[in-house]
């Protein structure tokens, strides 16, 4: 496979897994105020996992200096609960609270949601701005090659 195109496949794949990861961060911060979910429990934060996409590696080759191998991608291998346990917060006035007072409350934080948040964000901008490099990269390749 030729680099340029590698590389916006390479892209791309972050850009999905990125996508994927700001959608479970969104999901988690509706919820953080959630005492109880449909199923009874305490809503659980969830979590991305990912991994490197294949396995396969290209080498890559600049003439005379070659600079190791390039991967091909990521790719999600899981969305899991955070094992942390439920928090408690005294309520007596709640439906829900138990004989102490105290309601169970999801694992989450908006601190945590957030930094989260900025992560996935700088992700997803820095694939983004090496899908448009490696894009014009393409153009130009074009362009010289047909004279233009």
């Amino acid at each position: 496979m030729d680099p340029l195109v590698h590389s916006l496949a390479v892209s791309a794949s972050g850009l999905t897994a990125e996508r994927l990861r700001l959608a479970v961060i969104s999901n988690n911060i509706a919820n953080l105020d959630t005492d109880v979910t449909p199923s009874g429990q305490p809503f659980r934060r969830q979590a991305v996992v990912l991994a490197e996409r294949g396995g396969g590696l290209l080498p890559v080759s600049a003439g005379p200096a070659a600079v190791g191998a390039v991967g091909d991608g990521v790719e999600v291998v899981a969305v899991v609960e955070d094992p942390a346990p439920p928090g408690r917060v005294y309520d007596p006035a709640n439906p829900l609270a138990d004989a102490q007072g105290y309601v169970a409350r999801g694992s989450s934080s908006p601190v945590l949601e957030l930094v989260d948040l900025l992560d996935a964000a700088r992700h997803y901008e820095a694939n983004v701005t090496a899908m448009q490099t490696a894009k014009t990269m393409v153009e130009s390749a074009i362009r010289i090659g047909s004279g233009g």
